[in-house]
């Protein structure tokens, strides 16, 4: 258990790099479209823009997995971090939600998921077995 543990913490530290830059190629996007005409209103979406929401949808899930697989492996502190992790996915999602109202706010939203990442990756580094020393019989 101590590897799907060990795993699931990458996969979500991999998935925030990813969310990062479609967050990015969307912008870009955004700014290529306004400068070729494209009208950018309520109805515009664009592909970063779309795999960030649903890849958003697709870090809880992993963190609720990484929750529950806490619970069956002995990972030092393992609990604890993956139910920070929990909690700063649930921050994420609701800063994203008041950030479309004060955008100012999408700051933290992009600090708060360097630190999912940071803390899934320091849980994730917590799963790896030391070596044991070995001792002749």
């Amino acid at each position: 258990m101590r590897n799907a543990y060990r795993i699931v913490g990458m996969l979500i530290a991999v998935a925030v790099v990813l969310q990062i830059a479609s967050i990015a190629l969307a912008g870009f996007t955004i700014a290529k479209d306004a400068d070729d005409g494209t009208s950018i209103g309520a109805d515009y979406s664009n592909f970063g823009q779309s795999y960030h929401s649903i890849a958003g949808t697709a870090i809880g899930l992993l963190a609720l997995v990484f929750l529950i697989v806490s619970f069956l492996t002995d990972v030092p502190r393992g609990r604890t971090l993956a139910g920070i992790v929990v909690g700063l996915v649930v921050v994420q999602f609701l800063l994203a939600v008041v950030s479309f109202g004060v955008p100012a706010l999408g700051l933290l939203h992009g600090i708060n998921g360097l630190a999912i990442a940071g803390v899934a990756s320091a849980a994730a580094r917590r799963a790896v077995v030391p070596n044991q020393p070995v001792t002749s019989g």
